[in-house]
C-alpha cells in the first residue's frame, strides 16, 4: 500500500470517527434537554427516561435540532419558550460533549 493509500484510509477513518461523535453527542445532548424538560413537567424516574426518548426519536424527523426545539416546545407550552430551549439545547451540548470525552 502506498503512503497515498495510507493517509485516504487514516483520513477515511477519522471522518468514520468524528461522523460518530457527534452523532453520539447529538443524541446524548437530545436525552440530556428531554430530561430537563421531563422535570419541568413533573416527570421523572422511568416516565422521564421515556420523555427523553421520545425527545431522541424526534431529531430524526429532518436535519438539524429544530425538529426537537419543535417538540419540546409544544409539549412544554408556556413552562418555556423556543429560544430558552434553544439556549438549553446549547447548554446540554457541551455538557454531553464533556461527557463523551470523560467516557474515551
Amino acid at each position: 500500500m502506498s503512503t497515498f493509500d495510507d493517509r485516504e484510509s487514516a483520513f477515511e477513518n477519522k471522518f468514520a470517527h468524528d461522523e460518530e461523535m457527534k452523532f453520539k453527542a447529538e443524541a446524548r445532548c437530545n436525552k440530556l434537554l428531554g430530561l430537563w424538560a421531563a422535570e419541568l413537567l413533573g416527570k421523572s424516574g422511568d416516565d422521564a427516561q421515556a420523555y427523553a426518548k421520545e425527545v431522541i426519536k424526534a431529531d430524526f424527523e429532518e436535519a438539524g435540532h429544530e425538529d426537537v426545539v419543535r417538540k419540546v416546545a409544544a409539549d412544554l407550552g408556556d413552562k418555556s419558550s423556543p429560544e430558552e430551549i434553544r439556549a438549553k439545547y446549547a447548554e446540554m451540548m457541551v455538557v454531553a460533549k464533556g461527557q463523551l470525552v470523560q467516557e474515551n
